[in-house]
């Protein structure tokens, strides 16, 4: 029988999905580099399904759909990994706290997270982006620095989604410290004179590590799928950058019973769809691999 969380990390499992994964991100970096259009330049060719010279067609423009993908990539991996780094930041954090003091502030910081567990995920980013927002505007505006605007949206929606993604992370990682404080190594730090914070940084904290990758790999489609489903709503990513839910939008509006042009829909898509499903199935992989409760 093999030692828990010993499982060899070169499995299918992990390396397929990791490897598509990688290859998204680096066609995401270095693709627009090595696309001949630029990202709004426009052409004659307006609304040409796929060809040699246009692999993903144009859109209402004339701009090179495929690499319109390509940079909307880039937001959209961007808002993904910034969202769970800021939502694995607080629920660690929460969760922590909240297990290793235990008692009273335990049960009420977790009565907390269960009130807004009851609130609609995508309504409170709504509300959070459409208060921060107005404020944010008016900033701007007193520093002179509008064009800033859609910079400013963009770092809005890491703080939205980051701020309601954190929920699960502070239940699981509560539950684990729970666990982990009743170990003997807790007892042994706490009889040699260490403190309680450096016993939760350095001998708790580190026991988590697996949880949180699984966790973190996990977070990060859902991220993404909440910034696209903003943006297609006109709430996400604003002008002139753009993102694969931006794109889907702007694919949708254009479509009609008279014509579809379903390269718009598709291309995009197809992009985000890939990743997602790369980052599901790394995520269960890294699970098998990482769980020590499936040993062989």
């Amino acid at each position: 029988m093999s030692a828990p969380g010993s499982q060899p990390w070169s499995t299918p499992r992990t390396l397929v999905p990791a490897a598509v994964l990688a290859l998204v991100v680096a066609v995401a970096v270095l693709g627009p580099w090595l696309s001949p259009y630029g990202y709004d330049q426009t052409g004659p060719l307006k609304f040409s399904p796929p060809t040699a010279e246009h692999w993903g067609g144009t859109d209402i423009l004339g701009r090179d759909v495929l690499t319109r993908t390509l940079h909307g990539a880039r937001i959209s991996l961007l808002v993904g990994c910034l969202g769970a780094a800021v939502s694995l930041f607080i629920g660690v954090t929460y969760g922590a706290i909240a297990g290793y003091i235990g008692g009273a502030v335990d049960a009420a910081l977790m009565r907390f997270v269960d009130v807004l567990y009851s609130i609609p995920r995508l309504v409170f980013v709504i509300a959070i982006i459409a208060v921060l927002d107005s404020h944010m505007r008016h900033l701007l505006e007193a520093l002179h620095a509008p064009h800033w605007a859609p910079q400013a949206k963009l770092a809005l929606l890491f703080a939205g989604l980051g701020a309601t993604q954190w929920l699960t992370m502070a239940r699981v990682v509560r539950g684990q410290v729970l666990a982990l404080k009743e170990r003997q190594f807790v007892s042994a730090s706490l009889a040699l004179g260490q403190s309680h914070t450096r016993i939760l940084i350095l001998h708790i904290l580190p026991n988590l590590t697996g949880i949180v990758i699984v966790y973190l790999t996990l977070n990060m489609p859902v991220v993404i799928l909440e910034e696209s489903l903003l943006s297609f709503l006109g709430l996400g990513v604003q002008a002139p950058m753009a993102s694969w839910g931006t794109l889907i939008s702007s694919g949708a509006a254009a479509v009609n019973p008279l014509k579809s042009y379903w390269w718009l829909l598709v291309v995009p898509g197809t992009a985000m769809a890939l990743a997602l499903l790369a980052m599901n199935f790394l995520g269960d992989g890294l699970r098998d691999v990482l769980d020590p409760r499936k040993t062989g």
